[in-house]
Protein backbone atom coordinates (compact mmCIF):
# COMPACT_ATOMS: atom_id res chain seq x y z
CA UNK A 1 0.00 0.00 0.00
CA UNK A 2 1.38 3.38 -1.00
CA UNK A 3 0.81 6.36 1.28
CA UNK A 4 0.85 9.90 -0.08
CA UNK A 5 1.40 12.85 2.23
CA UNK A 6 0.54 16.34 1.01
CA UNK A 7 2.43 18.75 3.26
CA UNK A 8 5.10 16.14 3.96
CA UNK A 9 7.61 18.53 5.50
CA UNK A 10 5.17 20.51 7.62
CA UNK A 11 4.88 19.95 11.35
CA UNK A 12 2.31 17.14 11.36
CA UNK A 13 3.05 15.72 7.91
CA UNK A 14 6.73 15.41 8.76
CA UNK A 15 5.95 13.77 12.11
CA UNK A 16 3.70 11.23 10.40
CA UNK A 17 6.29 10.47 7.74
CA UNK A 18 9.02 10.04 10.33
CA UNK A 19 6.86 7.75 12.44
CA UNK A 20 5.80 5.59 9.51
CA UNK A 21 9.42 5.11 8.50
CA UNK A 22 10.96 4.61 11.94
CA UNK A 23 8.31 2.06 12.95
CA UNK A 24 8.57 0.37 9.56
CA UNK A 25 4.84 0.72 8.98
CA UNK A 26 5.61 1.86 5.44
CA UNK A 27 8.67 1.09 3.35
CA UNK A 28 10.48 4.19 2.06
CA UNK A 29 9.62 3.31 -1.53
CA UNK A 30 5.93 3.22 -0.65
CA UNK A 31 5.91 6.74 0.75
CA UNK A 32 4.92 9.42 -1.78
CA UNK A 33 5.62 12.98 -0.70
CA UNK A 34 4.68 16.47 -1.79
CA UNK A 35 5.47 19.89 -0.36
CA UNK A 36 5.71 23.47 -1.56
CA UNK A 37 9.48 23.72 -1.42
CA UNK A 38 10.16 20.64 -3.53
CA UNK A 39 12.14 17.40 -3.06
CA UNK A 40 14.86 17.10 -0.45
CA UNK A 41 17.97 14.94 -0.77
CA UNK A 42 16.81 12.84 2.16
CA UNK A 43 13.68 12.58 4.25
CA UNK A 44 14.30 11.59 7.86
CA UNK A 45 17.53 9.92 6.68
CA UNK A 46 15.83 8.16 3.77
CA UNK A 47 16.81 9.06 0.23
CA UNK A 48 14.65 6.38 -1.42
CA UNK A 49 11.22 7.91 -0.80
CA UNK A 50 9.19 9.10 -3.79
CA UNK A 51 8.68 12.81 -4.43
CA UNK A 52 5.60 13.69 -6.49
CA UNK A 53 5.69 16.43 -9.11
CA UNK A 54 2.30 17.79 -8.13
CA UNK A 55 -1.00 16.79 -6.51
CA UNK A 56 -2.22 14.80 -9.49
CA UNK A 57 1.07 12.87 -9.63
CA UNK A 58 0.82 12.07 -5.91
CA UNK A 59 -2.75 10.81 -6.32
CA UNK A 60 -1.77 8.63 -9.26
CA UNK A 61 0.92 6.93 -7.17
CA UNK A 62 -1.00 6.58 -3.87
CA UNK A 63 -3.64 4.32 -2.36
CA UNK A 64 -4.10 6.48 0.75
CA UNK A 65 -3.72 10.25 0.78
CA UNK A 66 -3.02 12.33 3.89
CA UNK A 67 -3.78 16.03 3.57
CA UNK A 68 -1.68 17.93 6.10
CA UNK A 69 -1.84 21.57 5.00
CA UNK A 70 -3.33 24.74 6.42
CA UNK A 71 -7.11 24.91 5.92
CA UNK A 72 -6.81 28.02 3.76
CA UNK A 73 -4.56 26.09 1.37
CA UNK A 74 -7.15 23.37 0.73
CA UNK A 75 -8.99 25.00 -2.21
CA UNK A 76 -5.87 25.52 -4.29
CA UNK A 77 -4.95 21.83 -4.05
CA UNK A 78 -7.86 21.00 -6.35
CA UNK A 79 -7.53 17.42 -5.13
CA UNK A 80 -9.19 14.71 -7.20
CA UNK A 81 -8.91 11.40 -5.35
CA UNK A 82 -11.61 9.08 -6.65
CA UNK A 83 -11.28 5.60 -5.22
CA UNK A 84 -8.74 6.68 -2.58
CA UNK A 85 -8.92 6.79 1.19
CA UNK A 86 -8.31 10.43 2.19
CA UNK A 87 -7.25 11.45 5.69
CA UNK A 88 -7.58 15.13 6.47
CA UNK A 89 -5.51 16.68 9.26
CA UNK A 90 -7.13 20.07 8.65
CA UNK A 91 -9.28 21.86 11.21
CA UNK A 92 -12.37 23.60 9.93
CA UNK A 93 -12.70 21.88 6.53
CA UNK A 94 -15.78 19.70 6.90
CA UNK A 95 -16.60 16.38 5.29
CA UNK A 96 -19.03 17.92 2.81
CA UNK A 97 -16.26 20.12 1.42
CA UNK A 98 -13.68 17.34 1.53
CA UNK A 99 -16.02 14.96 -0.29
CA UNK A 100 -15.70 17.14 -3.40
CA UNK A 101 -12.41 15.35 -4.03
CA UNK A 102 -14.29 12.10 -4.60
CA UNK A 103 -12.41 10.05 -2.01
CA UNK A 104 -13.52 8.17 1.11
CA UNK A 105 -13.15 10.79 3.81
CA UNK A 106 -11.67 10.49 7.29
CA UNK A 107 -11.11 13.54 9.47
CA UNK A 108 -8.31 13.28 12.02
CA UNK A 109 -7.21 15.71 14.71
CA UNK A 110 -3.55 15.11 15.69
CA UNK A 111 -1.52 17.47 17.83
CA UNK A 112 2.07 18.64 18.14
CA UNK A 113 3.01 15.67 20.33
CA UNK A 114 3.03 13.69 17.07
CA UNK A 115 6.64 14.86 16.84
CA UNK A 116 7.54 12.58 19.78
CA UNK A 117 5.04 9.82 19.01
CA UNK A 118 2.72 11.03 21.76
CA UNK A 119 -0.22 12.52 19.87
CA UNK A 120 -3.76 11.55 20.76
CA UNK A 121 -5.34 11.71 17.30
CA UNK A 122 -9.08 10.91 17.33
CA UNK A 123 -10.77 10.37 13.97
CA UNK A 124 -14.23 10.41 12.41
CA UNK A 125 -15.23 8.60 9.24
CA UNK A 126 -17.70 9.74 6.59
CA UNK A 127 -20.09 7.54 4.64
CA UNK A 128 -18.41 4.94 2.45
CA UNK A 129 -15.42 4.29 4.71
CA UNK A 130 -15.04 0.54 5.25
CA UNK A 131 -13.88 -1.51 8.22
CA UNK A 132 -10.69 -2.24 6.30
CA UNK A 133 -10.22 1.52 5.89
CA UNK A 134 -10.64 1.94 9.63
CA UNK A 135 -7.91 -0.62 10.24
CA UNK A 136 -5.66 1.29 7.86
CA UNK A 137 -6.36 4.57 9.66
CA UNK A 138 -5.53 3.06 13.04
CA UNK A 139 -2.33 1.55 11.71
CA UNK A 140 -1.17 4.83 10.19
CA UNK A 141 -2.04 6.86 13.27
CA UNK A 142 -0.16 4.41 15.49
CA UNK A 143 2.96 5.96 13.94
CA UNK A 144 2.34 9.17 15.91
CA UNK A 145 0.56 7.95 19.07
CA UNK A 146 -2.90 6.74 19.99
CA UNK A 147 -6.40 7.19 18.59
CA UNK A 148 -10.13 6.62 19.04
CA UNK A 149 -13.01 6.76 16.57
CA UNK A 150 -15.51 9.54 17.25
CA UNK A 151 -19.27 9.16 16.89
CA UNK A 152 -20.04 12.43 15.11
CA UNK A 153 -18.19 14.91 12.92
CA UNK A 154 -19.15 17.72 15.31
CA UNK A 155 -16.87 16.12 17.91
CA UNK A 156 -13.87 16.85 15.68
CA UNK A 157 -14.30 20.55 16.49
CA UNK A 158 -14.18 19.70 20.19
CA UNK A 159 -11.02 17.68 19.66
CA UNK A 160 -9.52 20.60 17.76
CA UNK A 161 -10.05 22.68 20.89
CA UNK A 162 -8.71 20.20 23.44
CA UNK A 163 -6.18 17.51 22.39
CA UNK A 164 -5.55 19.43 19.18
CA UNK A 165 -4.16 22.31 21.22
CA UNK A 166 -1.09 20.25 22.09
CA UNK A 167 1.21 21.98 24.55
CA UNK A 168 -0.45 25.40 24.27
CA UNK A 169 -2.26 25.46 27.62
CA UNK A 170 0.53 23.81 29.65
CA UNK A 171 2.92 26.30 28.05
CA UNK A 172 0.65 29.20 29.01
CA UNK A 173 0.55 27.94 32.58
CA UNK A 174 4.33 27.54 32.63
CA UNK A 175 4.79 31.14 31.44
CA UNK A 176 2.57 32.42 34.24
CA UNK A 177 4.31 30.30 36.88
CA UNK A 178 7.83 31.22 35.80
CA UNK A 179 6.81 34.88 35.56
CA UNK A 180 5.55 34.79 39.14
CA UNK A 181 8.80 33.29 40.40
CA UNK A 182 10.92 35.85 38.56
CA UNK A 183 8.76 38.68 39.89
CA UNK A 184 9.67 37.46 43.38
CA UNK A 185 13.39 37.70 42.60
CA UNK A 186 14.09 34.11 41.59
CA UNK A 187 16.64 33.85 38.78
CA UNK A 188 15.27 33.02 35.35
CA UNK A 189 16.87 29.54 34.98
CA UNK A 190 15.60 28.45 38.39
CA UNK A 191 12.17 29.94 37.74
CA UNK A 192 11.83 27.87 34.56
CA UNK A 193 13.02 24.71 36.33
CA UNK A 194 10.47 25.29 39.07
CA UNK A 195 7.71 25.71 36.48
CA UNK A 196 8.86 22.57 34.71
CA UNK A 197 8.66 20.63 37.98
CA UNK A 198 5.04 21.71 38.41
CA UNK A 199 3.84 21.37 34.81
CA UNK A 200 5.84 18.36 33.59
CA UNK A 201 6.68 16.52 36.79
CA UNK A 202 3.22 17.04 38.21
CA UNK A 203 1.53 15.82 35.04
CA UNK A 204 3.48 12.55 35.17
CA UNK A 205 1.58 11.67 38.32
CA UNK A 206 -1.61 11.62 36.24
CA UNK A 207 -0.21 9.79 33.24
CA UNK A 208 -2.26 6.67 32.61
CA UNK A 209 -4.82 7.58 35.26
CA UNK A 210 -6.14 10.97 34.23
CA UNK A 211 -9.67 10.04 35.32
CA UNK A 212 -8.37 10.15 38.91
CA UNK A 213 -7.75 13.90 38.59
CA UNK A 214 -10.89 14.86 40.62
CA UNK A 215 -9.77 12.59 43.46
CA UNK A 216 -6.27 14.10 43.37
CA UNK A 217 -7.65 17.64 43.56
CA UNK A 218 -9.88 16.57 46.46
CA UNK A 219 -6.89 15.05 48.28
CA UNK A 220 -4.94 18.31 47.99
CA UNK A 221 -7.95 20.24 49.26
CA UNK A 222 -8.50 17.90 52.18
CA UNK A 223 -4.90 18.28 53.30
CA UNK A 224 -5.63 21.97 53.88
CA UNK A 225 -2.05 23.01 53.18
CA UNK A 226 -0.43 25.59 50.94
CA UNK A 227 -1.58 23.95 47.71
CA UNK A 228 -5.16 23.86 48.98
CA UNK A 229 -4.94 27.62 49.52
CA UNK A 230 -3.62 28.01 45.98
CA UNK A 231 -6.39 25.87 44.51
CA UNK A 232 -9.06 27.86 46.29
CA UNK A 233 -7.57 31.14 45.10
CA UNK A 234 -7.34 29.82 41.54
CA UNK A 235 -11.00 28.82 41.53
CA UNK A 236 -12.02 32.12 43.09
CA UNK A 237 -10.12 33.93 40.34
CA UNK A 238 -12.03 31.94 37.71
CA UNK A 239 -9.49 29.27 36.74
CA UNK A 240 -12.05 26.65 35.66
CA UNK A 241 -14.21 29.27 33.96
CA UNK A 242 -11.18 30.52 32.05
CA UNK A 243 -10.37 27.00 30.81
CA UNK A 244 -13.97 26.46 29.69
CA UNK A 245 -14.00 29.85 27.98
CA UNK A 246 -10.79 28.96 26.14
CA UNK A 247 -12.20 25.66 24.89
CA UNK A 248 -15.48 27.28 23.88
CA UNK A 249 -13.64 29.96 21.91
CA UNK A 250 -11.43 27.42 20.15
CA UNK A 251 -14.41 25.19 19.30
CA UNK A 252 -16.35 28.17 17.98
CA UNK A 253 -13.36 29.18 15.85
CA UNK A 254 -13.22 25.69 14.33
CA UNK A 255 -16.93 25.79 13.52
CA UNK A 256 -16.66 29.23 11.93
CA UNK A 257 -13.71 28.07 9.84
CA UNK A 258 -15.87 25.25 8.47
CA UNK A 259 -18.51 27.74 7.39
CA UNK A 260 -15.99 29.85 5.52
CA UNK A 261 -16.15 33.62 5.01
CA UNK A 262 -19.47 35.22 5.89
Amino acid sequence: MKIGIIGATGWLGSALGAGLLSRQIVRPGDLVLLNRSGPRPDYHDHADVTWARDVADLVAQSDVIVVSVRPEDWPELALRAEGRLVLSFMAGVDARELARCGGRIVRVMPNAAAEIGGSYSPFWVAEGVTDADRDTVRRLLSAIGTTDELETEAQIDLMTALPGSGAAYPALMAVAMAGFMQAQGVSEPIAWRAAEAAVIGGARLLEGRISEAPAMVAAYRDYRGTTAAGLEAAEAAGFSRAVVAALEAATDKARRMAKGPA
